[in-house]
């Protein structure tokens, strides 16, 4: 069984102005990726003034099935168009074989590093 984590806390302390990262959970499957959807909808609310980028963070997620493809794709149609997203999977992981089996690589950017990601738009240092 799958456990729905506490809301998926930004990472305020490190991330850049007008960046948010938010780490997953270990597991995205049936059973917690619909309550994940107002977790993260909620947490770009919360900052969507001066919002340029947002970050889902799968470094921990070790599986991860359609139902985190169709949690991803959801993510990114209710975003301003103004706002970007990016993922973070490890190159070998589970998550980032799903995203590319899916397709869903060719419309969302996938990073192998947090730090990458964040560099691509952001402008942060290495």
């Amino acid at each position: 069984m799958t456990f729905l984590p506490q809301p998926c806390e930004p990472c305020e302390p490190c991330d850049p102005p007008g960046c948010v990262v938010l780490p997953l959970p270990s597991e995205i499957d049936f059973c917690n990726a619909s309550g994940l959807l107002p977790l993260i909808t909620t947490a770009v609310e919360h900052r969507l003034e001066g919002l340029r980028l947002l970050v889902l963070d799968l470094s921990a997620t070790r599986f991860m099935d359609s139902q985190g493809v169709r949690l991803i794709a959801a993510v990114r149609r209710r975003l301003p168009d103004r706002v970007l997203l990016r993922v973070v999977a490890t190159p070998k992981g589970v998550p980032s074989r799903v995203l590319e089996l899916s397709g869903l690589r060719r419309d969302v950017p996938v990073h192998d590093h947090l730090a990458e990601a964040l560099r691509t738009e952001c402008g942060t240092a290495p």
